[in-house]
């Protein structure tokens, strides 16, 4: 494939061979080559001295420093990979996850247009002080301090002038390079780079939408009315938009920030499990959660309290969600395997490909090392990393809201664990899980399910006689077609098509060589030292197509 096929706009060529040289510089050239990526403008190689470097350094180390360098949409894309060790091997992970989103600060003038353009006022109408001097500056956004007209300090995020196109373009190349990706290398069927990078879009936009961010702290606020260990910051409706978010200015220290909370004569062992049961009851109780809980996402107030900042990338697991991971929980507990395998195909996890006797195996294996285990001696971290791992060889995919979940269990434990090195997590879940196995089975709700299935069965009985009758109709009228989807028919295909074209170019190699000689043998036309110049000429380009023929058969890696 030419790079000619990726977006057409001169934009969308020039970004795509930036992309695909950066990859080239930190070492990706081999999976470049497996895509059929080669293209004279991707010139951009590492010197020497720096490709001596690049070389030492791991392959996890590699990509990641090549998402840095690539910018907003990649260091994303790296950010949110780190939270799904169920898509890629966890070094990968882990390494992904020392992204730093930090960027220069763009000029005021621009902070000052963009407010002026979405808020359509002045800025001096808008606010009575505003800090031209940002507080962070990240990839997308950067923040300042300012004043409102009625005297409340606030947190002005204004995003950066470009950086939606900029994010749309890479997105398009990023889905292009996926899709090659799960064409060219049949390894990565296990990871559905498609999916992968579909979902990762639709993440980013919602990141990039402001007041979507905004109702989302509205909901926080909402289900921790009356909490008082938890502050979320208010939302200034009337100074936001899209592309602008005012909140509440918050005046805290981290919570990794060991000295400053000691000083500030905070508990860090309070710190640590109040911050355990904030995202227990996101989790387990309101079926909605931080799904970034970076320890540079949430401050510590007086009386320690926790008051969690950027609620761009939120999960949510809805009743029937709740309702299977309960059936997950309970099939953990009782050691029933075949509950479990259930749960998991109920949960669309399975399909065809699955081996669910080595999965009942290793399963059975896996719960086996720990069920005696007494709950303080569990690290939750090495648990859940070691179920995605034997959930990922198996081919299990698990919804992206669960495996967030999970991750953002095990950053709260390592959290909680460096305030307070006793935590014990899973004795804290225990009353939250039984809560939440409980309510499965509570009358009302078992009630209002069957009272659904009622409902949908005698819709549907209303429904079939009239269906039926279409269906003859159109058997009748000669209308009734079947369609079926040949899997993987298409790679059968376009090994065909190589095959073919190879064949076809051997037998014009062949005929040409019988024809040169025929010719040399007959002396027909000029002659070049004694022999026949289009006989030569013949043998000359048969011997060029030959070496391109083998050429390529060696490159393919078959013989």
């Amino acid at each position: 494939m030419r790079l000619s096929h990726l977006p057409r706009a001169w934009w969308g060529l020039r970004r795509s061979r930036q992309i695909l040289a950066v990859l080239a510089k930190y070492g990706f050239g081999d999976l470049l080559g497996s895509l059929r990526l080669r293209h004279p403008l991707i010139t951009r190689l590492p010197l020497p001295g720096k490709l001596r470097q690049i070389e030492e350094l791991s392959r996890p180390e590699r990509l990641r420093l090549a998402f840095e360098e690539l910018g907003p949409t990649f260091i994303k894309l790296g950010q949110l990979l780190s939270l799904r060790p169920d898509l890629i091997p966890p070094e990968y992970a882990a390494e992904l996850a020392k992204l730093q989103d930090e960027a220069a600060p763009f000029p005021f003038t621009e902070v000052r247009r963009k407010l002026e353009e979405q808020l359509g006022r002045p800025l001096e109408r808008l606010f009575s002080e505003f800090d031209e001097k940002p507080l962070a500056a990240a990839s997308l956004a950067q923040v300042h301090r300012a004043r409102t007209k009625s005297g409340e300090e606030v947190a002005v995020k204004v995003q950066r002038p470009g950086v939606r196109e900029r994010v749309r373009a890479d997105l398009i190349i990023l889905e292009e390079l996926a899709t090659l990706i799960a064409r060219y290398v049949p390894e990565s069927e296990l990871y559905d780079p498609v999916g992968a990078v579909r979902e990762f879009s639709k993440t980013l936009r919602r990141e990039l939408d402001f007041v979507r961010e905004g109702r989302n702290m509205e909901v926080f606020r909402r289900n921790f009315a009356g909490d008082e260990t938890v502050h979320i910051p208010r939302v200034f409706w009337e100074l936001t938009s899209r592309e602008v978010l005012t909140m509440e200015w918050i005046e805290g220290i981290k919570i990794t920030d060991l000295e400053g909370l000691e000083r500030a004569g905070l508990d860090r062992r309070q710190i640590a499990l109040n911050g355990a049961n904030l995202i227990l009851k996101q989790v387990f109780e309101h079926g909605f959660f931080h799904a970034d809980p970076h320890p540079g996402n949430v401050l510590v107030l007086e009386g320690n309290v926790l008051a969690p900042v950027d609620y761009g990338m939120v999960g949510r697991l809805d009743e029937p969600l709740q309702r299977q991971l309960g059936e997950l929980l309970v099939g953990v507990v009782q050691k029933d395997i075949d509950r479990l395998i259930r749960a998991l195909g109920e949960l669309g996890s399975l399909d065809e490909r699955t081996d669910l006797g080595s999965l009942r195996r290793d399963l059975t294996d896996f719960i086996d090392r720990y069920y005696r285990v007494p709950l303080a001696q569990l690290d939750v971290g090495q648990l859940l990393d070691e179920a995605l791992t034997l959930f990922r060889e198996h081919r299990v995919r698990l919804p992206a809201s669960l495996v967030m979940m999970a991750k953002a269990l095990v950053i709260e434990e390592g959290v909680g664990r460096l305030l307070y090195p006793e935590l014990d997590m899973i004795t804290l879940a225990k009353p939250y899980i039984q809560r939440l196995l409980l309510r499965r089975l509570a009358p009302q709700r078992e009630l209002r399910r069957w009272a659904l299935t009622v409902e949908e069965g005698a819709r549907l009985a209303r429904e079939l006689p009239m269906e039926l009758r279409l269906l003859l109709g159109k058997l009748r009228r000669g209308e009734l077609r079947l369609q079926f989807e040949q899997v993987g028919f298409e790679r059968l295909l376009l090994h065909v098509d190589r095959v073919g074209n190879r064949l076809s170019l051997a037998l014009v190699i062949a005929a040409l060589i019988v024809s040169s000689a025929v010719m040399m043998g007959l002396e027909v036309g000029p002659k070049l030292w004694g022999l026949s110049l289009l006989g030569l000429l013949g043998l000359a380009l048969a011997a060029l197509l030959g070496l391109g023929l083998a050429l390529a058969i060696l490159r393919s890696g078959r013989l």
